[in-house]
């Protein structure tokens, strides 16, 4: 992919080099000056309107930023073991009895399958302790759709518990609109902002990187409005990518020493900000039990499927080298079954707990801390 400098090189040769081998033809030295008038003008023309087509400066820039981003995080290989959860029946009454399965069944609890590669990396579910110490002090921002939402509702409900929860889920709740809450106790502010498009969480990004102001927790997902809305994987696919370019460009692209201001040599680097990334997944889709003529006809497997390698395919994910680490709530949600949800859309909460729960041991690996 060519920058804008070796852009500007190859015109440069274009305007040079074309001219004289037309002279090399023998055309007359009129037709000759004309042609490099014009075609000298077209390309300062060019120039000039480029900053005024995002895609035309998504595209140069992304080149650039691209080149000069830092190696991927998450070395760990316990990041790739995180999703091995298995889901089992509860009782409400007694949860540690077994029972038959023409027993009712209230809820369901999730572990990590526990074998050697699992049990060497140390998850744990964290407490409110444990997490409240983690994410103390920190600007969390969740963006997308209704799924980001209940990441939002499961996050409060560790910090703050249920009744703290019930306090502020008139707020939260309200139909796509955006909410901000400050948890003083520990003084975390969460942020979620209602961006059911991938379209909007491009321009998130970008007006944080326009106020140079970043959160350090960026958690975001779309796609579901998309297939129902709009339904056009090729254009999904597009806003992925330029998605991709614009969170490239709010990573730190040096970690390099820094000059002492005051003696004029090198002082130790600074504390840099460093943007934790998480993809909130599509949920598996039931087709069978979606509430809506519209939803069964637009929301089919097959659609799924191909939004879903749409994203694979995009570089966004850090599974895949991109930026940003996949809470897979399709998997998750498929373990858990179509017992665990009504619309076979939105689940119960143990599936969005299991994210976070993994959200939150991903931090502990790139932070190289373990709970207490």
């Amino acid at each position: 992919m060519l920058g804008a400098v070796q852009l500007g090189l190859l015109a440069a040769c274009v305007v040079l080099f074309v001219p004289m081998g037309m002279a090399g033809w023998h055309l007359s030295r009129n037709k000759m000056l004309f042609f490099s008038c014009a075609l000298f003008i077209t390309l300062a023309v060019g120039v000039h309107l480029t900053p005024y087509f995002p895609s035309i400066s998504a595209f140069l820039s992304a080149s650039e930023v691209i080149i000069s981003t830092p190696a991927i995080l998450y070395h760990d290989s316990c990041v790739l073991l995180l999703h091995r959860v298995v889901y089992k029946d509860v009782r409400e009454c007694d949860v540690d009895s077994n029972f038959d399965d023409n027993e009712s069944v209230c809820k369901r609890s999730w572990d990590w399958i526990r074998n050697g590669e699992v049990d060497e990396c140390e998850f744990q579910k964290l407490k409110k302790s444990d997490a409240s110490d983690l994410l103390n002090g920190s600007w969390v921002v969740v963006a997308g759709d209704s799924q980001s939402r209940l990441m939002v509702v499961s996050l409060l409900e560790l910090i703050m518990g249920s009744e703290g929860v019930e306090k502020v889920k008139g707020d939260l709740f309200k139909r796509h609109s955006d909410y901000s809450v400050m948890v003083e106790e520990i003084g975390m502010r969460l942020d979620f902002v209602w961006a059911p498009y991938v379209a909007n969480l491009t321009q998130l990004t970008l007006r944080y990187k326009g106020s140079k102001d970043f959160p350090d927790i960026l958690m975001m997902g779309a796609g579901l409005w998309d297939m129902l809305h709009v339904n056009n994987v090729t254009e999904f696919g597009v806003s992925l990518r330029v998605l991709r370019d614009n969170v490239l460009a709010l990573l730190p692209v040096s970690s390099s020493l820094v000059a002492d201001a005051g003696g004029g040599g090198v002082s130790e680097p600074k504390a840099s900000h460093l943007l934790h990334l998480f993809w909130v997944g599509m949920p598996t889709l039931i087709t069978s039990m979606l509430n809506t003529a519209e939803k069964k006809e637009r929301m089919t497997t097959a659609v799924y499927s191909s939004y879903d390698n749409e994203l694979a395919g995009s570089n966004l994910l850090r599974q895949s080298g991109g930026p940003l680490l996949k809470l897979d709530i399709g998997l998750l949600s498929e373990f858990c079954g179509p017992r665990c949800t009504s619309d076979g859309m939105h689940y119960d909460e143990v599936v969005y707990n299991t994210a976070l729960q993994i959200m939150l041991n991903a931090l502990l690996i790139e932070s190289n801390q373990k709970p207490q």
